[in-house]
């Protein structure tokens, strides 16, 4: 059987699913993804349990179900009867919990403001605040105590705010339950984000294609539709819509959606193309290899699925420490009240108030602020740094890390190639060897002239290159590409060309001299074009172009090697390109990835320590959601950011410093506030049991714990960052 489940905020969410089930007789292999909110189970055919049974108790847990049929679902349980609308397309204030965080706030605004007009009447405002706010947690509290989770932390959550309105503290019961219930919404916001990055890469392959029959007739069809041996036309600026090898054309291919390949690739008949990839300048016949469901991006979503699912749920604090905390309490609270007067002749009066001062005491309230206290902190901060972190457990997590391993274009790099070599050959001196800048501005000149006009990457960074240098670019006339090859333009009546080294070896003359210095410039990683004089066959000049570092990334790898964290650079580029850039920066690395490759060298990488990846591109996606803590620089693609749990909205590489050592003051800040919530608890515990402290005091110690907790927390709105480097990176350009 298999379900749409809806409502799932956190991975913990799963651990109850499966508790109630693994109950019910006849339920067995019960498998939950978080990430794609399906349920699997098995259900024996004699089996009391019926389906309507599952469905029942899966709604008394607070969370939706329907069947699911392979589309998208909609439970009932989530619908407005005057709003039809799926949970993904509302907006927070349109959910259930939007509605009960405006509701609080409503009731908590009015009841400070009676408060302060008619104080008699103020506290009773609190009171039903206290009561509506919860009123749901409570329910959902008892649910799961009959499925088997007995102290979940809505079980703490209720002990601690009901015992605050016995004892008269509806006020501070109020706001405990609207804070709480802003953290739930908080949560459900950012699980719909995570999914909505799967939903955003299905959305890179084409919906259609055209598709061309067995006499060259063309028709459009849906790209799901296609078979393998299918015949399609891509058109220039066209998606590929398939995995498939070209039959017919050449081109060059934007395939940074998959690889990461920062400069587009030439292809010819028999070579491979992906789905999703960018035609940029020529007509391709691609033979469809494999069907949608077995594409390249669809094995990418598949992967992100599967490592969402597969991620360590990392259990909240306080629900892990109420297990023992929250039974303790009660337990000894009972014994204070009962034993006295049964075993000493106790006067029961005195030691029911000893009992409630000691249920206020140990009220959790304090205890239950002190980690989103200080978390909220941490994530304001981080905000306003442009630090966009995706929920409490990614900030703990990242602080955690001794790896963090960076993709490279985009990332480490500007993502952009740039002009990096202009080098001017002439016929009497086979170089000029950089010497003379005439010679040099002359051949940077009649590159733009050439490439005037293209939209090819390289094309726009030579004409940007040459604009900036204030070179006067010739007029060109006659201009035509070879798709894939070369472009070609005639400039005072002279037939010029622009191709690769491999293609002007064919159609000019290369000295030995000027073939060095092409190797040369390929062995520092750089993309050579050669323009040469088609009739003469003479070589005029080289430019050299890379996609070159970000100004920070020296300073950023290395404050993260002064703070204990090791960094990698995993690409899909080439590897003489991968291997300049690692050495510049002297850190370690892999090239030539694929997404599978990445996922693979992350789960090797995860055996030994926590790590984070840090990327921008599509194809970083399952990386991203493999690793500890995923990362997505926040001028990278939508996919990526979606998917990642945090994003570097500014796009340092000096801000994985940041985030780490944020993360780092905001666990001992949560620790430090444990330590106050229970230390002076404990000291107050004592005192009375054995009478020394009344009510008052218990209130007093109470109340103290949270402001401490509170001001504690709100230190972290004074972080300044990582501290600076002692001496800084010498920058090699």
């Amino acid at each position: 059987m298999k379900y749409h489940i809806e409502g799932m905020d956190c991975a913990s969410c799963i651990g109850k699913i499966e508790t109630a089930l693994k109950r019910m007789p006849g339920v067995s292999d019960v498998e939950l993804n978080f990430a794609t909110e399906t349920l699997e189970l098995s259900l024996a055919p004699d089996a009391p349990t019926q389906a309507s049974d599952i469905e029942k108790t899966i709604k008394s847990l607070g969370f939706g179900i329907s069947a699911n049929t392979g589309q998208q679902t909609v439970s009932a349980i989530d619908i407005d009867s005057d709003n039809q609308m799926a949970p993904q397309d509302k907006r927070w204030w349109q959910t259930q919990k939007g509605k009960q965080v405006v509701g609080l706030g409503i009731l908590m605004g009015s009841a400070y403001a009676l408060s302060l007009l008619f104080p008699a009447y103020g506290i009773w405002v609190f009171a039903i605040a206290v009561i509506v706010g919860v009123f749901p947690f409570a329910r959902k509290a008892l649910a799961l105590a009959k499925t088997g989770s007995f102290f979940s932390i809505e079980t703490l959550m209720s002990v601690a705010v009901l015992g605050a309105l016995i004892i008269g503290e509806a006020e501070e019961a109020a706001a405990v339950v609207f804070l709480f219930s802003i953290g739930e919404l908080f949560e459900s916001i950012a699980a719909d984000r995570a999914r909505a990055g799967i939903r955003a890469l299905s959305s890179l392959v084409p919906k259609s294609a055209i598709l061309l029959d067995a006499q060259g007739g063309q028709r459009n069809v849906p790209a799901t539709s296609l078979q393998v041996n299918d015949l399609v036309l891509v058109r220039p600026g066209d998606r590929v819509s398939a995995d498939g090898s070209i039959v017919q054309g050449a081109s060059s291919l934007d395939d940074s959606p998959v690889t990461g390949e920062s400069v587009p690739v030439a292809k010819t008949m028999g070579d491979n193309v992906f789905a999703g990839s960018i035609n940029i300048d020529g007509v391709l016949q691609v033979r469809v290899e494999k069907t949608a469901a077995d594409n390249t991006i669809s094995r990418i979503i598949e992967l992100v699925e599967q490592a969402q699912a597969s991620k360590a749920p990392t259990a909240r604090f306080i629900e892990k420490f109420s297990r023992y905390y929250t039974p303790a309490v009660m337990a000894i609270a009972a014994l204070i009240i009962i034993i006295p007067p049964l075993a000493m002749g106790g006067d029961w009066s005195t030691w029911l108030y000893r009992g409630l001062a000691l249920l206020l005491i140990a009220c959790p309230c304090a205890l239950v602020l002190s980690t989103p206290a200080a978390i909220a902190s941490g994530l304001a901060v981080g905000a306003r740094r442009g630090l966009l972190i995706k929920g409490g457990s990614a900030l703990e997590t990242i602080g955690q890390v001794k790896t963090v391993a960076f993709d490279k274009t985009g990332t480490l790099t500007e993502g952009k190639p740039r002009v990096t070599d202009v080098v001017a050959f002439t016929q009497e001196d086979s170089s000029i060897q950089g010497q003379n800048s005439q010679g040099k501005d002359k051949v940077l000149a009649l590159f733009a002239s050439v490439e005037t006009g293209s939209s090819h990457p390289l094309a726009e960074a030579i004409v940007s290159h040459a604009k900036a240098a204030k070179v006067v670019i010739p007029v060109a006339s006659k201009a035509s590409a070879t798709a894939g090859k070369a472009v070609h333009a005639t400039i005072a009546g002279r037939a010029l060309a622009i191709g690769s080294p491999v293609y002007a070896a064919d159609e000019a003359s290369i000295s030995a001299e000027q073939q060095a210095q092409i190797e040369a410039l390929q062995n520092e990683g750089k993309t050579v074009s050669v323009l040469f004089d088609e009739q003469s066959r003479e070589v005029l000049g080289l430019v050299a172009l890379r996609d070159e570092l970000r100004d920070d990334a020296h300073e950023g790898v290395a404050q993260l090697k002064a703070m204990g964290v090791r960094s990698v650079m995993l690409t899909g580029d080439n590897r003489l390109t991968a291997q300049a850039l690692a050495s510049n920066l002297d850190v370690e690395w892999e090239a030539e990835l694929l997404p599978e490759d990445k996922l693979r060298l992350l789960n090797e990488m995860k055996n030994n320590s926590k790590i984070a990846m840090v990327g921008d591109g599509i194809n970083d996606a399952p990386a991203l959601a493999t690793a500890d803590v995923g990362i997505a620089m926040g001028g990278g693609t939508d996919v990526a950011i979606e998917t990642a749990d945090i994003a570097l909205l500014k796009s340092r590489v000096t801000d994985m410093a940041h985030l780490i050592a944020l993360s780092r003051a905001t666990m001992r800040n949560i620790h430090q506030n444990v330590i106050f919530a229970l230390g002076l608890k404990g000291v107050f515990l004592i005192t009375t049991v054995f009478g020394i402290t009344g009510l008052w005091i218990a209130v007093l110690a109470d109340a103290g714990a949270t402001v401490l907790v509170t001001l504690n927390a709100l230190r972290l709105l004074r972080f300044k960052g990582a501290p600076p480097l002692v001496t800084p990176p010498k920058v090699v350009k």
